[in-house]
């Protein structure tokens, strides 16, 4: 097969003389190892290796990448120890080919305590080097290619397992080439059937497809040369998977989606993008809530883009991403960019070390988590899609998407977590079980003397905040369980009360409980009929919220109340409330009396 290496040189020309020197080293090493050893589908040994090497080559990884490809599998069946292992491939290649090894022997798909333990060391593994992963990743692009191969049980088994974590692993590394081709191949094993559906129906459209996009081509370039601006523009499909996911959403067949097409035009610089995105939506107009700006907000794995709607020819919507060359190298290569600008071919793009889920793997590999936590943070922390939000001083933070306030607040600090009653978003209060939106303004509201519920257990999704409060819990648990055994009467008067169910608009008590010492200052008067709900209880020291009711005067809430969300035309209801100490009387009478006493002691004095 000494053929098919000279081949892959010749399409890939980027490696030094000594590179290539290496890399048929280890090539004519394993070949040799390997030459009377076939695979079970009857392929040579060496084929799957050498298509791994191809796919780390066509993302412009390192020799040593390529190596440990061509090497990869176990140690064990290397013949060599591990000083071997270095002393003749270098210690670059031993550690990644050490890495993949134990990656390798793992069982992703087992729903066992070693589940966890195994996605846990495979994920700790990109903390020392993220190449381990991208070529565990090749490797899994190749085996999704060749799964016709395996039986069919093992097919289902093998495309849940890449769906489930090794699709959302390329997407989270910006691998976006070999992110979609594994999602699409997954589809093709675990759901047959819809998948040959969309196909046919992609394939059915293609003719009229490749006319409206040339159309809309054709209107762009012209609007650009018009402006002085140089650009190119490319057309596609959406990928399988995302029609799929569409379908889902929208709860429609594939032939009933009409927004299945894209443009992608490249320019020069940043401010030609802004340029473009203003021509387009001159020729057509944008849908509205459809355009975003991952440009000035990259995504976590570095990607940068500009994204919008527009309503095209016959009322067809045509979705447009606009973005620069090296904004495209990284969209295509995600964190594999990072080698090759580290070559030389232009300024770093993409910085391992900042990459966000380095950084979160970094942060958990700190923390103490059982298996059930560690799953889930993984799944849903590192693995999910993200949103960002801000804080009210401009800060931008990440979270996963479905993410509540109670995630924001853990996410900035854990005792900001365990003091929350509260949240606002873009100024507006919002219960604390609501999930955030992008772009949101997040401001928290804590108290000193509140800490964590179950309530907030139930409401947070992030997998640190569930664990924080949870331990809290543990570890107070008396206290929690004696608020649990108090009479109905008294647990509405804790000011740690649970939330009780309440419909749509909450009933109401006639006063708040302790009314004899405190009342409600609604501006600067009190002359209100106030009501106190029942749903949530509200009680001093808490921070309150209040609305005006049809007709039963100004109800008062807990400002985390999640019913405050349900009540009709409720930002338009709101009014500003907030607890006042009443003086004791008694207190008052002594207090008069202590002042008539000094002032006639000194005016005795004066004489």
């Amino acid at each position: 097969m000494n053929g098919e290496l000279d081949a892959f040189f010749a399409d890939f020309g980027y490696f030094a003389d000594d590179e290539r020197a290496r890399i048929r080293a280890a090539w004519d090493f394993m070949s040799e190892l390997k030459k009377d050893v076939a695979r079970s589908c009857g392929e040579p040994f060496m084929a799957h290796p050498l298509r791994v090497a191809r796919i780390l080559a066509e993302l412009h990884l390192d020799a040593d990448s390529v190596i440990a490809a061509l090497l990869h599998g176990t140690v064990e069946g290397l013949g060599l120890s591990a000083d071997g292992l270095e002393s003749r491939f270098g210690p670059g290649v031993a550690r990644l080919v050490e890495g993949t090894s134990r990656i390798s022997a793992l069982k992703l798909h087992n729903k066992t305590v070693q589940h966890a333990e195994s996605i846990r060391k495979m994920l700790f593994a990109m903390v020392d080097d993220v190449r381990v992963i991208l070529v565990r990743l090749a490797d899994r692009l190749d085996k999704m290619r060749s799964l016709k191969n395996f039986p069919e049980e093992s097919q289902r088994l093998i495309a849940q397992e890449t769906i489930d974590i090794w699709a959302p692993l390329a997407n989270r590394l910006g691998i976006s080439s070999i992110k979609d081709e594994l999602e699409d191949l997954s589809l093709k094993y675990s759901n047959r059937e819809v998948f040959d559906q969309i196909k046919a129906i992609v394939s059915a459209k293609k003719g009229e497809r490749a006319g409206f996009l040339e159309r809309a081509e054709s209107e762009i370039l012209g609007a650009a040369k018009a402006a002085g601006i140089s650009i190119s523009v490319h057309s596609r499909a959406k990928h399988f998977w995302s029609i799929y996911q569409k379908m889902k959403k929208r709860n429609k067949a594939a032939d009933e989606l009409y927004d299945l097409l894209a443009l992608r035009i490249l320019c020069g610089t940043v401010n030609e993008c802004y340029t473009v995105l203003g021509l387009v939506h001159t020729i057509w107009k944008p849908l509205e809530g459809r355009f975003k700006d991952y440009i000035a907000m990259p995504k976590a794995n570095g990607y940068q883009s500009l994204h919008t709607t527009v309503m095209c020819f016959e009322g067809r919507p045509l979705e447009i991403q606009i973005r620069t060359a090296e904004m495209h190298q990284v969209a295509e290569n995600g964190v594999a960019s990072h080698w090759l600008y580290k070559r030389g071919s232009g300024k770093e793009v993409v910085s391992v070390d900042h990459l966000s889920i380095i950084n979160q793997l970094r942060e958990l590999s700190r923390d103490r988590f059982d298996d059930e936590d560690l799953l889930a943070r993984i799944k849903s922390d590192l693995l999910g899609d993200s949103i960002f939000v801000f804080t009210p001083k401009g800060d931008i933070v990440e979270l996963p998407a479905g993410s509540t306030p109670i995630d924001f607040a853990y996410t900035i600090h854990s005792a900001i977590g365990e003091k929350i009653v509260g949240a606002k978003a873009n100024g507006a209060i919002i219960p604390l079980s609501q999930e955030l939106r992008n772009t949101q303004v997040v401001e928290v509201i804590t108290h000193p003397q509140a800490h964590p519920t179950r309530n907030q257990y139930n409401a947070a999704r992030t997998a640190k905040a569930r664990q924080k409060i949870r331990a809290w819990l543990q570890a107070n648990e008396p206290t929690a369980a004696a608020e649990r055994k108090e009479p109905e009467g008294e647990r509405a008067q804790s000011p740690f009360a649970h939330h009780k169910g309440a419909g749509p608009e909450p009933t109401e008590a006639a006063r708040p409980p302790d009314s004899a010492v405190l009342k409600i200052r609604i501006g600067d008067t009190t002359n209100f009929l106030i009501k106190f709900a029942q749903c949530c209880a509200p009680v001093p020291p808490y921070p309150i919220a209040g609305y005006v009711s049809r007709g039963r005067g100004i109800i008062i809430h807990r400002v985390d109340c999640a019913n405050l969300a349900r009540i009709p035309e409720i930002e338009n209801r709101m009014i500003n409330v907030e607890w006042e100490i009443r003086e004791d009387p008694q207190a008052a009478g002594r207090g008069k009396r202590k002042k008539a006493k000094d002032a006639a002691d000194s005016a005795g004095a004066g004489k």
